[in-house]
């Protein structure tokens, strides 16, 4: 019995130690693979960095970086690729499924990975920084081309390309993109001359094209082929080189937790500029009718999470500025009427900010027009409703005050000697009159005189 009882006593415990092994066991997975799917922006950025600290702190020996992107944000992309050149743990950059891509960002990001894979029937490249618009700025002369008839043969004009067109910011940024993937491709042991090519002319490769010219270690048709590829393999980090031991290893596959999910949807700027819209509208309705309601809180509460989102945005503060200049027209329009004046040049200034908002040429960063036009005929038909609601206010009688007294009708309720009172509105009112007054007699009031009502008998037509 007492050997039963102890036991019954240690059961819990037990159970306890082996539900924190199994968990440490996935804590301590050997293998972390961390996805970064769709466009780069804040919250990849968020997701991978804080995926890395997390595979640190479990001792993990690897990490593969499972790209599928088409690009992203350049702010983003540099963040993430200082991290990964920081880690004290190797990053395998993996293209992954066959179909998936790791377009613009995503190459400069397969680059700066310790090793560089690729799944069949996936592609990189076109790293041409889109921000700037209207095509690929910068494109030296291809051979072959018009330009590049000037005798001298193919391999004689390498490092002699002419000045890119373009103005000169075009040609800055396209250099700093060549200068930054370069440095990548030498730090790894690149194709550094293809890199180049990705940027300047927008260039891709296919996974097989990309292993023969040196750009990528790897091509892999799976998860499991990858490792059993990787394994052996020396890896130079920082301050050591490491030799892979894939073999048997476990995966742990890192997942997208909330607050990556709740940044990511914050930061689509579709649902940003809606957030923005929501907090100022609440705020002008709060201000408006003043008091702690729904309003107030909602549009404080929009505004904030707008702000935070739009920080982490490529925003311009031109479009910024004339959408808040757009409101505050149309708002002045609603209080001070200037016969639409106001409120047209507000609507206007309002639609040119709202496309202005997003300073990249990104399609995943960019505001839907259908957004833009429905936000800014709802403001129109806000400041209408307004407009109306004022001139219906103009003619409406005046309700308040004694001013609307005047021209009321009156019971005489007292007359003691030369003086009466009049009931009005449920009150007995001092009443003073040029001529006598009975008792239930009808007269109509003709002004306020402080605290007395100044009467008349009424005409045949008041009646």
């Amino acid at each position: 019995m007492k050997l039963l009882s102890c036991c019954t006593s240690y059961l819990p415990r037990s159970c306890l130690l082996i539900c924190l092994l199994l968990f440490s066991s996935v804590l301590r997975a050997d293998i972390w693979v961390i996805d970064v799917d769709g466009a780069i922006g804040p919250a990849t950025a968020d997701h991978m960095e804080r995926s890395l600290d997390k595979a640190i702190t479990a001792e993990a020996s690897l990490i593969v970086l499972r790209i599928d992107t088409p690009g992203g944000l350049d702010m983003a992309m540099r963040e993430m690729i200082k991290v990964i050149l920081a880690s004290p743990l190797p990053i395998v950059g993996y293209v992954s499924p066959s179909g998936a891509r790791a377009a613009s960002a995503g190459t400069y990001l397969l680059y700066a990975t310790h090793l560089a894979a690729m799944a069949p029937g996936t592609n990189l490249g076109a790293a041409t920084p889109v921000q700037l618009g209207g095509g690929s700025p910068g494109l030296p002369n291809m051979p072959g081309s018009d330009d590049a008839k000037d005798g001298k043969a193919e391999g004689e004009s390498k490092g002699e390309a002419a000045a890119p067109p373009g103005d000169a910011m075009e040609r800055k940024v396209v250099n700093d993109a060549v200068a930054y993937i370069r440095s990548l491709a030498q730090l790894r042991n690149r194709n550094g001359d293809w890199a180049e090519r990705a940027v300047r002319e927008g260039v891709s490769l296919s996974a097989n094209d990309a292993l023969e010219q040196g750009v990528i270690e790897l091509v892999a048709d799976s998860m499991e082929n990858l490792l059993t590829q990787l394994d052996g393999r020396q890896v130079a980090l920082a301050k050591k080189s490491v030799t892979l031991s894939t073999d048997g290893e476990t995966i742990h596959y890192q997942p997208v937790d909330w607050r990556s999910e709740f940044l990511a949807v914050i930061t689509n700027p579709n649902i940003a500029y809606i957030l923005l819209m929501v907090g100022i509208y609440g705020l002008i309705i709060e201000f408006y009718n003043p008091g702690i309601g729904l309003a107030g809180i909602v549009g404080a509460a929009s505004l904030l999470v707008a702000m935070y989102a739009l920080q982490m945005l490529p925003i311009s503060y031109a479009g910024m500025g004339l959408i808040l200049l757009g409101i505050a027209l149309m708002t002045a329009e609603a209080f001070a009427p200037s016969f639409g004046l106001m409120g047209i040049s507000g609507a206007i200034t309002f639609l040119t900010g709202s496309v202005m908002l997003m300073d990249t040429n990104l399609p995943a960063y960019q505001i839907a027009l259908p957004m833009i036009i429905a936000l800014t005929v709802f403001s129109i038909g806000l400041l209408v409703f307004a407009l109306s609601m004022l001139v219906k206010a103009r003619h409406r009688k005046v309700v308040t005050g004694t001013e609307h007294l005047i021209g009321t009708m009156a019971t005489v309720g007292r007359v003691d000697g030369a003086s009466a009172w009049v009931w009005l509105e449920g009150e007995l009112w001092h009443t003073r009159s040029e001529s006598p007054l009975q008792l239930n007699e009808q007269v109509r009031v003709t002004a306020i005189d402080g605290l007395t009502a100044v009467v008349s008998k009424p005409t045949e037509g008041d009646y």
